[in-house]
């Protein structure tokens, strides 16, 4: 998925994630752009830091996003990215199914 503010590279597809993953992908956040916050129920999400700068809302708190860093959403959270640097922030976003007992 590419828009002019955001691009997603899946790194791989359904068929190999074998319905245990919804998403493993390369997504490029454009700078003073916001991937905005989102809720994650049923699943999990990971967002490792490749490159440029922002700000992560975990919850509704800010926290700097830098290389190197790592964020967990877990189940039942939310949370978001803004580009604040000059710069596009590169970050590994992965989508865990939830295993819930029925």
């Amino acid at each position: 998925m590419n828009q002019e503010w955001k691009t997603v590279t899946h790194l791989l597809t359904q068929e190999q994630m074998d319905g245990k993953c919804r998403l493993f992908a390369r997504v490029a956040i454009q700078p003073g752009h916001t991937l905005p916050s989102h809720r994650h129920d049923g699943e999990t999400e990971t967002y490792y830091i490749l490159s440029g700068h922002g700000l992560y809302d975990d919850d509704g708190q800010l926290r700097p996003a830098n290389p190197g860093d790592v964020f967990f959403c877990a189940d039942g959270h939310s949370h978001g990215i803004r580009c604040t640097g000059d710069e596009p922030v590169e970050f590994v976003a992965l989508i865990i199914n939830g295993n819930k007992a029925e």
